[in-house]
């Protein structure tokens, strides 16, 4: 564990516990409301779910707090299937900036990694990465300085529904089929992953693991699993939920065998009309705005803009071969 060298007398970098759930997401509310967009920030609900799910808070999830005890930064180790793609996630209170507190966390936060590191197969790159707003000037240099560098950016994307949008149109024998989970799951677990196979940094979890994800009591809205299908096969799938302020599209995605035919428009379009019934009038998805399939260029046309733009650093702590490299 990193020490808390570089922190002021009187700040702790400790381990997360349970009863930091709140005050986390009290940060990250302000984090993302000092970025301009609030509505990016997770609820406690949420946070709660995420931790269940997917860490270890006393390895894997730090705080730094300031004398009061307040919580003015979080940091958290994602951990993708075969130990090589390791995920930072780190906030630092606007007011709290310049304190040290960000190189302390990531210097936890990469300790903590090459540990990880050690449960990859020998031969396989690994690498970390963290994401921050592109205006964050602080966060970058304190990246750059630490020996990450930028590889990828990623948008934020809105649309607002002042009446309801077009009509889709799907492509000649492709139709919505209601969602029925006991016999639709695992198709569209393989529907997607096809469908995302080709995208940068993409690692096919299986399907206990999606399924966990997936199926998480906060994200889980299946009459929001809007699936569209060409005879007895899945075409494509927009796997939609309700976040505090807004509709939002969680991943779509298109098969190869009906890509370029207008199925993409016509599921983001059946998905806005959705959420407009649904009384929803602010939709919002993430994307790569490196994305290969022309993703970004479909929104943009359906109406959505960016609201916010991310950009991903990265530090390999070890060379060798791509995850997915056969």
């Amino acid at each position: 564990m990193a020490t808390n060298h570089t922190l002021p007398p009187g700040f702790t970098l400790r381990a997360a516990t349970p009863n930091d759930l709140e005050p986390v997401a009290d940060l990250i509310l302000a984090v993302c409301t000092a970025d301009g967009d609030p509505d990016d920030a997770v609820s406690p609900a949420e946070l709660k779910s995420a931790w269940d799910e997917n860490f270890n808070l006393e390895t894997d999830v730090w705080v730094v707090t300031d004398p009061s005890g307040k919580v003015v930064g979080y940091e958290e180790l994602y951990v993708y299937p075969g130990h090589a793609s390791l995920q930072g996630d780190g906030y630092v209170h606007p007011e709290f900036k310049g304190l040290g507190i960000g190189t302390s966390m990531l210097h936890a936060l990469e300790t903590r990694a090459r540990l990880e590191m050690d449960k990859a197969q020998p031969d396989l790159r690994v690498y970390l990465r963290n994401h921050m707003t592109i205006g964050d000037e602080t966060g970058r240099s304190l990246h750059e300085n630490e020996g990450f560098k930028a590889t990828r950016f990623h948008w934020s994307m809105r649309i607002k529904l002042d009446s309801p949008p077009p009509a889709p149109q799907f492509p000649p024998g492709v139709e919505i089929r209601p969602f029925v989970e006991a016999e639709h799951l695992y198709p569209v677990y393989e529907a997607l992953e096809e469908a995302f196979a080709d995208h940068w940094g993409h690692i096919k979890p299986s399907f206990e693991e999606w399924k966990k994800r997936r199926m998480s009591p906060e994200r889980y809205q299946p009459d929001l699993w809007f699936v569209a299908w060409s005879g007895d096969e899945i075409a494509g799938v927009s796997v939609c939920r309700k976040r505090e302020n807004m509709g939002w599209v969680w991943s779509l995605g298109v098969r190869r065998a009906w890509r370029k035919q207008g199925l993409g428009m016509a599921l983001l379009l059946y998905s806005f009309g959705e959420f407009y019934r649904r009384g929803e009038k602010v939709v919002g998805l993430g994307v790569d705005a490196s994305n290969p399939t022309g993703a970004t260029r479909l929104y943009e046309r359906a109406g959505m803009t960016i609201e916010t733009e991310y950009v991903c650093y990265e530090k390999e702590l070890r060379p060798g071969r791509e995850l997915d490299e056969e």
